[in-house]
């Protein structure tokens, strides 16, 4: 038997889950408490017991991203056996899959909610930690703020090319998301080298 905690947190999730398929799938307008309850199949009060408004339970899904990326970038860094520079380019490739997959979380991951402007930035400091310690592996303490800025905000606008359909214009040659960021990773990996 489950306890009433146990069934809380099944019951969190699952409206999490229906809140992130409904954004995967119409955007932040397909969003409504009512429409999560009903995809998630839970009773029609539960999504006001668990999150106060919408915005309250966007601010829990795009956290949650953020915690996901957080622990793929923390597996990545814990990886014996990736190079420095591998590392970031999996963290990388990480974050601009989602805007290529996920455009809708992608840019709520990056917004600043009108109740709680810094909710989401708050939610990603462990993710953009973990990465700029492993920045940090390839070019110093001194200059990994530097690289990672310019690391995750050319990921940022890779991510912003690809999701619009621009990256594939004929006049950039043919190059892809992996591409761009192995020559990132590449320009980077040669300033450490020179450090």
């Amino acid at each position: 038997m489950i306890s009433r905690a146990e069934s809380a947190a099944a019951t969190r999730r699952a409206l999490l889950d229906a809140a992130a398929e409904l954004l995967d799938s119409g955007g932040l307008d397909a969003v409504t408490l009512r429409a999560v309850g009903a995809r998630a199949g839970v009773t029609r009060g539960a999504p006001y017991r668990h999150f106060l408004d919408k915005e309250s339970l966007l601010i829990a899904v795009g956290t949650r991203a953020w915690d996901t990326l957080g622990d793929r970038m923390q597996a990545l860094r814990a990886e014996p056996g990736l190079s420095a520079a591998e590392k970031i380019r999996g963290g990388l490739l990480a974050l601009i899959d989602v805007g290529r997959f996920q455009p809708h979380l992608y840019k709520l991951m990056f917004s600043n909610p009108p109740g709680d402007p810094t909710a989401l930035a708050r939610a990603a400091q462990r993710s953009q930690t973990e990465f700029l310690a492993v920045v940090a592996d390839l070019v110093g303490e001194q200059e990994a703020r530097r690289y990672a800025a310019l690391l995750i905000s050319s990921a940022n606008g890779i991510a912003g090319l690809q999701a619009s359909g621009q990256l594939a214009d004929p006049k950039w040659g043919g190059v892809s998301a992996e591409d761009l960021t192995d020559t990132l990773v590449d320009m980077i990996a040669g300033k450490g080298r020179h450090a």
